[in-house]
């Protein structure tokens, strides 16, 4: 079984009560804060193997894999998640917009409002990225044709005479 697949079974054990389900997230998400807060506050691109990454970062090997899998579709190129092992190389050189924007879709607002934000983007630019990804999922319904109104088709008839006869 690869990491990536013991992560996912331990994460989401349906055997798990659900006490023990929000325990195990309300830590993992805790370990995940500080783990940004310490790789958003250094311009270095930090690689290394996944138990190195653990230590240097003060988490548990497994929840470093919980990390990698979070943050790979922000990373300028994507680390093997699927086949690594403890000692696959790894790199967290990420994008910054690209993992801020994918931090407002995962409504992970712990993560999205960190102040090291501030060093790494301006204010109007998050801003324009929080509503760029907010609008990228809301859906827009065309206006509903009235039974009177104008036939969108030109044909200067209302509605209900025209093309809503077909209806």
């Amino acid at each position: 079984m690869s990491l990536l697949e013991q992560w996912r079974q331990e994460a989401y054990n349906e055997q798990a009560s659900e006490k023990q389900y929000q325990m195990f997230w309300a830590n993992y998400f805790q370990l995940e804060k500080g783990f940004y807060e310490s790789l958003l506050s250094t311009d270095e691109v930090v690689t290394g193997t996944i138990p190195t990454l653990a230590k240097k970062y003060n988490v548990d090997t497994m929840i470093m894999v919980g990390i990698l899998d979070g943050i790979n579709d922000s990373l300028k190129t994507p680390n093997p998640i699927e086949t690594m092992d403890e000692t696959t190389e790894l790199s967290l050189d990420y994008d910054k917009e690209k993992l801020y924007y994918n931090m407002v879709e995962a409504r992970a607002e712990w993560l999205y409002t960190l102040p090291q934000w501030d060093n790494l983007l301006s204010a109007e630019r998050r801003k324009e990225l929080y509503k760029e990804q907010k609008s990228s999922t809301t859906i827009v319904k065309p206006k509903k044709i009235g039974r009177n109104d104008p036939c969108p088709c030109g044909s200067g008839k209302k509605y209900k005479k025209c093309c809503g006869r077909n209806v």
